[in-house]
């Protein structure tokens, strides 16, 4: 059984018929319906999972320290993966350094990069913060087998992609 756009069960051979008929509409219109409420739903997330801190955060700052979780990366680099100019990944860096969650200081190599990492002393805080926000995700994740999971990441990745890309 897989699930059809209206939310109920269908017959894996039924598939086929729903979508060839009325070309992805009801498809398309039930993602447009959802996304809203996934997107609030993991803002949610984000925010009870949150540290306590004077400074209001946001997606941003949990996209920022998602990526600086692993390594330590240039303010330049950090916008080019998140899609994001330098003044506003700079704007973003001030309020998590103003809150303690990261320490950036100059290259050695270049002075006129300045390379940003989580503060040690909020490791912890951060990783609790990040896999708090994830648990929801997690757990549908965790629901699937391995082909669905590996299905449902490359359909999103695509409408990223087709999104980023535009008409």
């Amino acid at each position: 059984m897989v699930f059809n756009a209206k939310g109920g069960r269908t017959p894996r051979g039924a598939v086929a018929a729903e979508t060839n008929h009325s070309g992805h509409s009801a498809t398309c219109l039930r993602l447009m319906q959802l996304l809203p409420r996934i997107t609030r739903g993991l803002r949610r997330s984000q925010d009870r999972a949150a540290p306590a801190s004077a400074t209001l955060l946001t997606p941003r700052h949990v996209a920022v320290l998602e990526q600086l979780r692993d390594e330590p990366l240039t303010v330049g680099a950090l916008a080019a993966r998140l899609g994001l100019t330098l003044p506003t990944v700079s704007g973003v860096l001030a309020e998590l350094d103003r809150a303690g969650f990261v320490v950036r200081q100059s290259d050695p190599a270049d002075r006129r990069r300045t390379i940003v990492r989580i503060a040690p002393t909020s490791r912890a805080v951060i990783d609790e913060w990040l896999d708090g926000a994830a648990r929801p995700l997690a757990r549908v994740l965790d629901r699937l087998d391995a082909a669905e999971r590996v299905a449902f990441l490359k359909a999103v990745d695509m409408l990223e992609a087709e999104l980023r890309l535009g008409p």
